[in-house]
């Protein structure tokens, strides 16, 4: 199990210490530890959270895949946003849960991510269908990650290596492929859409 908030992986562990068929061989707060505990534990599961410092969980559950490609992905997150899910699923994950189930519903989620089914919650499922793919490319993306950081189009310039003016026509088409106004609109449609 990799999750960065203590309290929640101690107690979700202590939870399913109780169920007689789970076992829990490892657990780390960070996801650049992982891959190392996954090649000494082999487990069948592997629960892990998103956003986990070192390494994030998607970019943990396309390298699992071909490094030990007998542990299914089970993704625990509090990003249960469309476009989250979406990557997730295009990251090969078996299962995807919001952080707000019981553990009941986990314990079940795991029980069937490890006999090979694949667990989405059925309005998260929906949502990633409904909202299409996203429209921004890959340095787009950049660009507007920069932006939601209140770098000016200099800056962005300076640290993507590239025109100005080139920046500015990033930001322009990102504007128009987002329907949005301004940038401060385009961030947050961008953000509730999992494209940021």
């Amino acid at each position: 199990m990799a999750e960065d908030m203590q309290v929640l992986r101690e107690a979700v562990i202590a939870l399913l210490a109780l169920e007689k068929d789970i076992e829990v061989v490892a657990d780390t707060e960070r996801g650049d530890q992982v891959i190392g505990l996954l090649r000494t534990s082999l487990p069948h599961v592997a629960v892990l959270d998103i956003d986990l410092p070192g390494v994030d969980g998607l970019t943990l559950a396309r390298q699992i895949g071909t490094i030990t490609p007998k542990t299914r992905v089970l993704v625990l997150s509090a990003l249960d946003r469309p476009g989250v899910v979406r990557e997730a699923l295009n990251a090969g994950v078996h299962g995807f849960l919001p952080k707000g189930v019981s553990i009941d519903t986990l314990i079940d989620g795991i029980r069937k991510v490890h006999s090979g089914e694949l667990v989405i919650s059925p309005s998260l499922l929906a949502a990633a269908m409904r909202g299409g793919q996203n429209p921004l490319t890959e340095r787009e993306q950049d660009v507007l990650r920069h932006v939601a950081t209140g770098s000016t189009a200099k800056d962005i310039s300076q640290e993507l290596h590239m025109a100005i003016g080139t920046t500015r026509n990033h930001m322009t088409r990102i504007l128009h492929k987002l329907g949005a106004r301004n940038r401060v609109e385009a961030i947050r449609l961008a953000r509730e859409s999992g494209w940021l």
